[in-house]
């Protein structure tokens, strides 16, 4: 015989956990809203299998931070399934927004906001350039989409940190100050190479100034597609006391264009780390931009307080 509490032979029981109130209770998941606009990345430079790989592996980083995200890439230079461009991307968004609205409409269901945008585009950079962000808007305009389009990713904290990381793989920086240990080949004056011209430049600049106080060495930005730039900033940095220089790319990849990178090493006379890539921080920052457009808050993670 068993009583309403349990079963009579004194076996424990396991009874549900008590829900957790007040400042201590763990935040509900976000998910992205049935409904919401995809986010759409706008990938610069030609298309190709690494470049692919690149941008899928930022939206998976997207979608693993807001589950239930409509992520999709659009590539400024595609033009077929296999590397779709960015205005075909917006215009089949539109129609399928477009279907589901008359389906719900016939169905007699209320449609949430019929008219707000079908999609939010990120641009794939970390810094601006006006070039492309030109060709991005007027990709936007031709698709005849309702679409949001963001700034660039950066700068940002979350940069420098991606380049102190590539830095440190490379071997040319400590991977932690705190650290007692130092690392023979660790440059002692960073180029921050960009491209985008003079405003591309002073954004630069702004991320550079958090990498110097990261590493506490002097950090110079300069334009990989001007000419003498590299070259300028290094005998610039080597004239103030800096004998060890490195290059650390301000750049995601696909921007950069082929042999770039490597003459500049070789025009600067120093060791170049790795472009930034798909670094976990490059997700994150689409993401933001994106819920920053639609006015979503995501929740911290269990064990994050609250900014």
């Amino acid at each position: 015989m068993s009583s309403p509490t349990g079963p009579a032979s004194g076996l424990p029981v396991r009874m549900p956990r008590p829900r957790q109130s007040g400042r201590h209770r763990r935040p509900e998941p976000v998910v992205a809203p049935e409904g919401a606009p995809a986010l759409v990345l706008a990938v610069p430079g030609v298309p190709g299998a690494p470049t692919r790989s690149l941008a899928e592996e930022v939206v998976s980083i997207a979608r693993s931070e807001l589950p239930g995200l409509d992520a999709r890439i659009g590539f400024l230079e595609g033009d077929d399934q296999e590397f779709p461009a960015l205005q075909s991307v917006l215009a089949h968004a539109a129609e399928e927004r477009t279907a589901r609205v008359q389906q719900a409409r016939a169905a007699g269901a209320e449609v949430a906001d019929p008219d707000g945008p079908v999609a939010v585009v990120v641009p794939l950079l970390a810094g601006p350039d006006s070039a492309l962000t030109r060709r991005i808007r007027q990709a936007v305009i031709d698709s005849r989409a309702p679409v949001e389009l963001t700034d660039v990713l950066g700068p940002h904290p979350l940069l420098a940190e991606a380049l102190h990381v590539r830095l440190s793989e490379a071997g040319l920086a400590r991977a932690d100050r705190a650290r007692l240990f130092t690392v023979a080949t660790a440059a002692d004056g960073i180029i921050l190479a960009t491209v985008g011209g003079e405003e591309a430049v002073q954004a630069a600049g702004i991320t550079g100034m958090l990498l110097a106080a990261r590493l506490a060495v002097p950090v110079m930005a300069a334009a990989l597609d001007q000419e003498g730039a590299i070259a300028a900033t290094a005998e610039q940095l080597r004239s103030s006391g800096s004998t060890q220089l490195a290059l650390a790319p301000y750049l995601i990849g696909p921007e950069l264009g082929e042999g770039l990178l490597d003459l500049a090493a070789k025009e600067a006379e120093c060791a170049s780390a790795e472009a930034l890539g798909a670094y976990p921080a490059i997700g994150k920052l689409a993401l933001a931009q994106y819920t920053t457009a639609l006015g979503i808050t995501p929740q911290p993670a269990p064990g994050v307080p609250a900014h």
